[in-house]
């Protein structure tokens, strides 16, 4: 019984550092991120939140365009320069999700309907689907609607030219 109860409380422990560190990954990438919206002279406000096991940074305000970009390259740029600027301080790599101006929560509901669509297709015709190139956030959201009907998919090709294939059951 001390063993079950000694196993618990290191459990909770780990989880509670590890909240702890993701916590810390949002206050490092607020920080990094309010400066450079000082240094572009742009009006933003940061929220912080933990989505499921990972840091969630999002930059909300007025005209953001420009840190999105065209199809979000921006957005992908400015997340890679966070996560090197957490992993500066923490000396651990970091899989922190930013979001600005709910980018990527529009196109996660966008993705979720071509994954969908690719579902009933490949279901209908019961051949592979094969959908546009995709960046890995892209792609994940898309393996994830598909593992979510019972299907399966796979990612092929080199980036950036890599996509998804959905089998059919």
């Amino acid at each position: 019984m001390q063993n079950a109860e000694s196993a618990e409380k290191s459990t909770a422990r780990g989880a509670d550092e590890r909240l702890k560190a993701l916590e810390a990954e949002s206050d490092i990438a607020a920080d990094y991120l309010e400066e450079l919206l000082d240094i572009a002279d742009l009006d933003g406000d940061i929220d912080m939140d933990i989505d499921g096991d990972r840091a969630a940074v999002s930059i909300v305000g007025a005209d953001l365009s420009n840190l999105v970009g065209e199809n979000g390259k921006v957005l992908e740029a400015l997340q890679e320069l966070t996560r090197l600027a957490v992993y500066r301080e923490t000396g651990e790599r970091s899989r922190l999700m930013l979001d600005v101006s709910n980018y990527r929560a529009n196109r996660k509901a966008e993705l979720e309907q071509v994954g969908q669509k690719a579902i009933e297709e490949a279901r209908a015709t019961g051949k592979p689907v094969r959908l546009e190139p995709m960046t890995p956030f892209e792609r994940k959201v898309v393996h994830d609607v598909v593992a979510a009907a019972g299907l399966t998919s796979e990612s092929e090709g080199e980036e950036p030219r890599r996509r998804v294939v959905v089998q059919p059951a």
